[in-house]
């Protein structure tokens, strides 16, 4: 049933301070009304589709300027951050921001950024110059919802549709063309014949687009659960180039059948990240399923068609410059390249020694967290990466459920030998210094042995690592005078 009202009730419930400007704006003889998201995620739930309502941030459009709304709020903070485009933000007595802006309609855009912003006093010009009619919505205080563009029509058939001539919308912004597609995956929809023209026709224009307006609009899109409809729409239309285009080298480049019989490397990495769109919420994990297999094309290449050995590594690598390149942040590069090189490492969990056990899952461990998920992380999202490639092959549960019952004691094993903190508290570098090694590579390799009994529970106090360091000492003289 087609609905023309939101819950404003449960709006007003989570921020109390909307109603509040709607009505000291209205007050003052101004209209002022809910715009954007907030109405259209309203909408989609009186549809009973799956969204989050209310949502986080609560957008308010109003024929009042900028220096009225300012002498409106005396009694509140107010934010600049876009005046000379009608833009203020408002802060609520609970710390809230909520965003105030004046009508506005706007022209000559460089494919960016508006050059003339004029500020008007009607909605309907307002509504017009957005971009998508299913944000081209508006609400009153009462819930009824305004609708200038068609927008209620495209929400329940989830058709995204641009306003207006869909070439002239997105040459106001080059950046829609990702918006759109974004969209789609947020609604569970489809694109309209010539939004989807306009944008195959203005693919090219993206390059014209920041990189960090790119990656910003690229894990919005990995965060919905439709991430790998969203891939596929990409590459459809013409954008995966510009935005992941190591993507594109996996296309037919040939699997074994026996176990990818879903297809070449492209095919099995959207298989993949539509297993992860089930449970994965982190756009950056989301982002590791998709880039988990880069590295295959160089690899195969390498080995002449024989094999892909080697290919997490060359991944890795890769997508610390694909990280560079997104303007990703160090941590995000860094989760990035070690999820995508230990995605073959981790399904070995289970014939390797504890101690090696112990160690990789402590890798970037939390040692305050007393949650599971959440003291190991970055295990267990590459346990993530895991469960979403095997499930996307042949393998299936049978190549991640013995890993996770493998985890599961692992974990029960560091709660009682206290794991790398407490290896590394029995002994140090500093101690096999003292006993006469030199700094250097064979020290390291013996204080992770010695690191890795403690960690399997062979070695439980200070005396027994340095007799263990002794005779690992003594070992290594005797290969060497056998070698002299």
């Amino acid at each position: 049933m087609v609905t023309n009202r939101i819950d404003v009730e449960a709006v007003f419930r989570a921020h109390p301070f909307a109603q509040a400007i709607l009505r000291r704006l209205k007050a003052a003889g101004h209209e002022a009304f809910l715009v954007g998201g907030v109405v259209r995620d309203g909408l989609l739930s009186a549809l009973g589709r799956d969204v989050i309502f209310p949502p986080d941030d609560i957008d308010i459009a109003t024929s009042a300027l900028p220096g009225e709304v300012r002498t409106l709020f005396p009694d509140r903070p107010i934010v600049g951050v876009g005046e000379e485009f009608g833009v203020l933000v408002v802060v609520g007595p609970e710390g809230a921001s909520y965003e105030v802006a004046s009508f506005r309609v706007e022209g000559e855009y460089d494919g960016r950024w508006p050059r003339r912003v004029e500020l008007v006093r009607e909605l309907e010009g307002d509504v017009k110059r957005r971009d998508l009619t299913i944000n081209g919505l508006a609400a009153a205080e009462s819930g009824e919802v305004i609708d200038f563009v068609g927008g209620i029509d495209d929400l329940v058939a989830r058709r995204v549709r641009a306003i207006g001539d869909p070439r002239a919308r997105f040459r106001e912004d080059y950046l829609r063309l990702l918006r759109a597609v974004r969209f789609v995956c947020q609604i569970d929809g489809c694109l309209d014949t010539k939004t989807a023209s306009a944008i195959r026709e203005n693919s090219g224009q993206l390059r014209s687009i920041s990189m960090e307006r790119i990656r910003d609009e690229l894990l919005r899109l990995l965060g919905t659960p439709r991430a790998a409809k969203g891939l596929a729409l990409l590459d459809d239309l013409g954008l995966l180039e510009y935005v992941l285009p190591e993507l594109l080298q996996g296309k037919g480049v040939p699997q074994p059948e026996v176990y990818h019989p879903e297809g070449d490397v492209f095919v099995h990495t959207l298989e993949a990240v539509r297993m992860a769109d089930r449970f994965v919420e982190d756009p950056i994990v989301k982002l590791a399923v998709a880039l988990h297999d880069i590295g295959k094309p160089a690899a195969f290449r390498r080995s002449n068609g024989a094999n892909m050995g080697g290919h997490c590594a060359i991944g890795a690598r890769m997508c610390r410059k694909i990280g560079e390149h997104l303007r990703l942040s160090r941590d995000e590069m860094r989760r990035l390249s070690f999820l995508v090189k230990n995605h073959m490492r981790i399904a070995a969990l289970p014939e390797m020694g504890r101690g090696k056990q112990v160690r990789f899952l402590s890798e970037g461990a939390l040692p305050d967290e007393r949650r599971l998920r959440a003291q190991y992380p970055l295990f267990f999202d590459l346990l993530e990466v895991l469960v979403a490639d095997c499930e996307a092959s042949a393998h299936r549960s049978s190549g991640w459920r013995p890993v996770l019952r493998e985890t599961l004691q692992i974990a029960e094993h560091i709660d009682r030998i206290c794991g790398m903190r407490k290896a590394r508290e029995i002994i140090d570098g500093n101690v096999l210094v003292e006993l006469g090694l030199s700094p250097g590579p064979r020290l390291g390799r013996v204080l992770t042995q010695l690191h890795d009994r403690i960690l399997a529970g062979e070695i439980t106090n200070r005396e027994q690592a340095i007799d263990a360091a002794r005779a690992s000492m003594d070992t290594l003289l005797e290969g060497n005078n056998g070698r002299e």
